[in-house]
């Protein structure tokens, strides 16, 4: 039995998995061949997926900073995938040593991982859990053991609310999670489009993992901040959200939207 109470063979390794595969694509080691199969045809059906998963995640980075930067000290990470360094926690606390975050995703694979990554540290956890119940989430002992809601705090949910159906109603569970929210919280978002080419064989790809890959327009990724403010510049393909370093060739292609929105009081 492992942590969260699941066990070995409850590990679903027939089928791909978004996390594992973003894992193979960024380079690294913890995947199985049906991902690493998965990767290829990816990257053959969207030749700039690795250039736009590196962009997402440089986001990612970014986002953290601006987020701690503006005085937040509690991120919840929804659909944090393998760790992938630096990880969440090490980007907070190079702006702020005493942010705490809690981990949460829905693969035993990650949890497990992730779990031996914080082992002795009293300031971050791994819950694993689903998007899907969003109210769960915020109930966990483990979130609740570490973010108190009545601060404010940063909700990621960085490249992985395009792995929701419009039958899961996305928008109901991000409002959800909007509404445990105290004033002066940031919700920081990224999701893959269709906008800038026909990507409808990268989505076929994950007609056979663990979750499909739903593309979205800007204007309907938009209506996922309803009831927060974004901040400059808005919603942006990813490289283009407060870029640190020139944008990496090919960026105009990468089809992932980004931003950051506070809730106001």
């Amino acid at each position: 039995m492992g942590q969260d109470g699941f066990r070995a063979e409850e590990i679903d390794t027939s089928r791909p998995h978004p996390a594992r595969i973003y894992d193979y694509l960024l380079g690294g080691k913890d995947n199985y061949e049906v991902d690493q199969r998965a990767g290829d045809a990816l990257a053959a059906a969207a030749p700039e997926v690795r250039i736009g998963l590196r962009a997402n995640r440089a986001f990612l980075q970014r986002a953290v900073r601006y987020v701690v930067g503006s005085g937040v000290r509690q991120i919840l990470d929804i659909g944090t995938g393998l760790p992938t360094s630096p990880n969440v926690h090490e980007i907070a606390h190079e702006v702020a040593p005493d942010v705490r975050v809690a981990y949460v995703d829905n693969d035993p694979i990650v949890s497990a991982h992730a779990g031996a990554l914080l082992t002795g540290s009293g300031t971050n956890s791994i819950v694993l859990a689903d998007l899907r119940d969003p109210r769960a989430i915020v109930d966990h002992p483990d979130v609740r053991r570490v973010i108190d809601f009545d601060e404010p705090v940063a909700v990621l949910l960085v490249a992985i609310v395009h792995f929701l159906t419009d039958a899961d109603k996305p928008e109901q569970i991000v409002a959800t999670l909007r509404d445990a929210l105290p004033a002066g919280s940031f919700l920081v978002l990224s999701h893959a489009t269709g906008d800038f080419a026909d990507r409808s064989d990268a989505q076929a790809v994950y007609s056979k993992a663990t979750a499909s890959l739903n593309l979205r327009s800007r204007a309907e990724i938009e209506r996922f901040f309803e009831g927060f403010e974004l901040v400059e510049p808005g919603l942006a393909q990813a490289p283009f959200w407060r870029p640190d370093s020139p944008p990496p060739a090919r960026s105009q292609e990468i089809g992932f939207y980004g931003g950051v929105a506070r809730k106001a009081g």
